[in-house]
């Protein structure tokens, strides 16, 4: 049996649009023979003649990014100080620290969901009918990644606007059935801002806004957003590996996420 790795995630760069302006990440490289200074912390008065091949130090990269730039993970922290209601008593909603690393790695299912409109607010009943499409009926733990119109559209100036969105129905959907770790290739697991934005100015209705992240109050989960690639999975058949990055008290970690398929 071979075993075949399908990467989930996207680059991190300057030039590719994944966020909007103020949330865009910002890299600095420098090479070898750039770093000269920080070898003399550490080896004073070694010139660059004196390095191997007189090529210099160290490459290395500045970061300026936020914990959800990228493929990252969000902790239900991210989404409400609490988590659980339905349960009911409310607890302090976990950080990205806290999350136990058995949700992120687990079998996965992907839903189709392509060919609905950018703006859509998919309901439970959406949820429903696609598992009953692939044949898959949804176990504990499962991970559930979401394919959007979004998934080919980095790089495009309106990505942030694009694909359909996880409503409170769905999300619960999944939740109830002790799915705790989902994922979608948009912007956010979340309908787009700016539509959402025109339903909650023609209806007055501010339940509408993030109604997907909010569903975390009632059951405490994780979900992974500006996922890549996942036109090439197959509806289920693989597992799924999403470990974050391990920031004290964060509201989420960056994250390598790949699909994994025993062939």
């Amino acid at each position: 049996m071979s075993r075949r790795f399908i990467d989930l995630s996207i680059t991190l760069c300057n030039d590719v649009i994944t966020d909007p302006p103020f949330l865009k990440p910002e890299i600095t490289y420098q090479v070898h023979a750039e770093t000269l200074t920080e070898l003399g912390h550490f080896f004073p008065g070694i010139t660059a003649e004196q390095t191997p091949d007189g090529a210099g130090f160290a490459a290395a990269e500045w970061v300026k990014l936020t914990t959800h730039s990228g493929t990252h993970l969000d902790a239900p922290y991210h989404f409400h100080p609490t988590m659980d209601a339905a349960s009911g008593e409310a607890k302090r909603s976990l950080t990205i620290d806290e999350i136990p690393l058995e949700w992120c790695f687990q079998r996965g299912v992907k839903l189709d969901f392509r060919h609905l409109p950018d703006g859509y607010v998919v309901t439970a009943q959406d949820v429903e009918d696609e598992l009953n499409r692939i044949g898959h009926e949804l176990q504990p733990l499962d991970i559930v990644l979401v394919n959007t119109a979004a998934g080919m559209a980095v790089g495009n100036p309106n990505y942030v606007n694009i694909g359909c969105g996880m409503g409170y129905e769905a999300t619960m959907y999944l939740t109830t059935r002790g799915v705790r770790v989902t994922g979608t290739d948009a912007w956010s697991w979340d309908a787009p801002f700016a539509l959402t934005a025109e339903k909650v100015a023609e209806t007055g209705d501010t339940s509408l806004i993030w109604e997907g992240h909010k569903a975390g109050r009632d059951i405490g989960y994780c979900h992974l957003e500006k996922l890549h690639n996942l036109e090439a999975l197959p509806p289920h058949g693989f597992t799924v590996s999403c470990f974050p990055h391990k920031i004290k008290g964060a509201s989420a970690g960056w994250t390598r996420a790949v699909a994994i398929i025993e062939e």
